[in-house]
């Protein structure tokens, strides 16, 4: 029987266009979201649109996507990895 441990995500690749990959821990992953979707509000992807706060649509992103495009910002991706064995 596999170990519940196995699924689960609480530490994160990021990659940001011209920058190098950082890692970043579930909480840090969901405020470098939010300030992304801050600044795209006017500008949100289809499925985010009738998602009313920013925190949900954070949510939502972590839940069921890897990446986000932020047009002139480019696009953001992100992985879940596990740090231990």
């Amino acid at each position: 029987m596999p170990d519940s441990m196995m699924y689960y995500e609480d530490n994160y690749v990021v990659l940001a266009p011209g920058m190098t990959e950082q890692f970043a821990n579930l909480p840090e992953l969901e405020s470098i979201l939010a300030n992304l979707l801050a600044k795209m509000q006017d500008n949100l992807p289809y499925d985010l649109q009738n998602i009313p706060t920013i925190e949900e649509q954070v949510q939502r992103l972590v839940k069921t996507a890897c990446d986000l495009d932020c047009g002139d910002d480019g696009v953001w991706q992100w992985y879940a990895v596990r740090l231990e064995k």
